[in-house]
């Protein structure tokens, strides 16, 4: 199902917010768990996942991990998950519904592993107290319906340690959704770690079984396979950006590699690298997106990277921590737009474009309905990412911003116009500056009414209120300039559902509903 509310995105009056003066945030409360994940579930609620951890506000005996927030009231109530969900991959599937997969095994308080451990040693089942179940190989699905969140049969999350699991462990998987509904789950780690790699990095296909290289589908189509551009990537695969293209390929991008993968025989076709060797793909962290398809672009993709970071090889370091102080290190503020299936006959080719008005790691882009793309969250320097030393910091006690590895939180969105003149794309103009800092672990989303709900923020091990950068639970909404028009636009003859096939439907959007040209 999709809500009508979801097809109209931006495009419904909000007397709340139309009070707001566009360029600005608003704080609107507090999520009672940090905004790992998020996603808009229906007309009124906005679903959210953290990583185990000692949050204060507690659900069936035990720290909450999840939550659902209402857009109405400005206010959450906790969710229950049983498996860790520490950085999952997430999907919308064609259904209405949200699956997570992967995660990390079950920890106890202080970020440590769990009462109960697996085989080996290395990663736990269980933990007594924090009461999470190893969700290396979960998959969670959760509806989105009106009732009770916590207790109404199919509007909780399915979360079983002994139900649906991925055929392999998957930490960082990278997941793109496919034309017949199904979804692609790519690489990851096994366990945990910085980057996914050793050092020496002697096995670059499986790190002695730290690495996952293999891709698996959901609905499985059959036993994972290898996919060799995880090895050819080693140490900087995690999250690998992927985007399905109109040929049925895929775009994936990972360390300063760039494929189009044929999933279906599992073909490799190399594209041109990244220019300038800046990586991307967590925790470097740059932002990622389609430009919006349009008549005038004959609806080609193309793809935008901005940010993230440039580091030596050797300053990257391995599963234990970065080699450099990567906090002193500043972000990338480098563009580069890629069109992997041209149509106009020209080489595949990375395009530089503007740069971002100031570096950014951990940035997010934000599709908004006039076609532009705005970034927010992240920082001006350093990664993605925690821990309480560095190759060059040895102690915690010397670790300038507790256990973040990424400093100078970048407060102020930025627009940027596809269409406009090289040179004039990117602008702040009219923009205020949030005071939360917005690092590892932060996340926002698109409202119904076009203002953008942003969350989040914790890098550390465990809740921490008083670190440097603290465990973040208040939320903010940022209204873009549209939102100065004086009135909103009022859509009519919206289904209540969409499926897949069916008949056309018109959408209506009275000339009186608006301000300015249509266009």
């Amino acid at each position: 199902m999709i809500f009508p509310s979801l097809l109209a995105l931006g495009l419904a009056t909000a007397n709340a917010a139309l009070a707001q003066k566009a360029g600005t945030h608003e704080q609107v409360g507090d999520t009672l768990v940090s905004a790992m994940m998020m996603f808009l579930g229906n007309e009124g609620k906005i679903y959210i996942l953290d990583k185990v951890e000692g949050n204060p506000t507690q659900i069936n005996g035990h720290s909450a991990y999840a939550a659902v927030w209402d857009i109405a009231t400005r206010t959450a109530i906790p969710m229950d998950v049983q498996t860790n969900p520490f950085c999952a991959a997430g999907m919308h599937l064609p259904n209405g519904s949200f699956a997570t997969f992967g995660g990390n095994g079950a920890i106890s308080p202080g970020g440590n592993l769990g009462s109960v451990l697996n085989p080996g040693g290395s990663s736990a089942s269980y933990d007594a107290t924090y009461q999470d179940y190893d969700g290396t190989a979960a998959i969670r699905i959760i509806t989105p319906c009106e009732g009770d969140p916590t207790s109404s049969p199919g509007c909780t999350w399915y979360d079983s340690p002994n139900g649906l699991k991925m055929q392999k462990h998957r930490w960082y998987p990278g997941c793109e959704p496919l034309a017949d509904g199904s979804v692609v789950l790519i690489g990851g780690f096994t366990n945990g770690g910085y980057i996914n790699r050793n050092t020496p990095n002697d096995d670059p296909e499986t790190s002695h079984g730290a690495a996952e290289p293999t891709y698996e589908f959901f609905p499985s189509k059959g036993n994972a396979q290898v996919l060799n551009f995880m090895t050819k990537t080693s140490g900087l695969n995690a999250y690998a950006h992927t985007y399905l293209m109109p040929s049925g390929k895929m775009l994936v991008q990972a360390n300063y590699s760039t494929i189009l993968w044929d999933y279906t025989n599992n073909i490799e076709t190399a594209l041109p690298d990244m220019p300038n060797q800046i990586v991307r793909v967590y925790p470097a962290s740059g932002a990622t997106a389609m430009l919006p398809l349009t008549p005038a672009n004959n609806y080609t993709p193309t793809v935008l990277f901005c940010g993230g970071i440039y580091m030596s090889d050797q300053d990257w370091g391995n599963y234990s921590f970065p080699f450099a102080n990567t906090f002193d290190i500043p972000a990338s503020a480098d563009c580069q737009r890629l069109t992997p299936e041209p149509t106009d006959g020209q080489p595949v080719a990375y395009e530089q474009d503007d740069d971002l008005p100031v570096g950014r790691t951990m940035g997010q882009f934000i599709a908004l309905p006039d076609g532009k793309l705005l970034v927010v969250n992240g920082g001006a320097n350093g990664t993605a990412g925690y821990a309480t030393n560095t190759g060059v910091t040895l102690s915690y006690s010397q670790m300038p911003y507790g256990m973040s590895l990424a400093a100078a939180p970048v407060g102020q969105p930025a627009l940027y116009d596809p269409t406009a003149p090289k040179g004039s794309r990117w602008s702040t103009a009219g923009f205020d500056t949030s005071t939360i800092p917005r690092l590892y672990h932060s996340s926002a989303i698109l409202l119904p009414d076009a203002s953008v709900f942003i969350a989040g923020s914790n890098p550390n091990v465990d809740y921490n209120a008083s670190t440097y950068f603290p465990t973040t639970y208040k939320a903010e909404i940022f209204y873009p300039s549209y939102f100065a028009a004086s009135t909103r636009p009022v859509p009519t003859g919206i289904p209540s559902t969409l499926s897949y096939g069916g008949n056309a439907f018109d959408v209506t959007v009275p000339a009186s509903s608006y301000s300015g040209s249509a266009n």
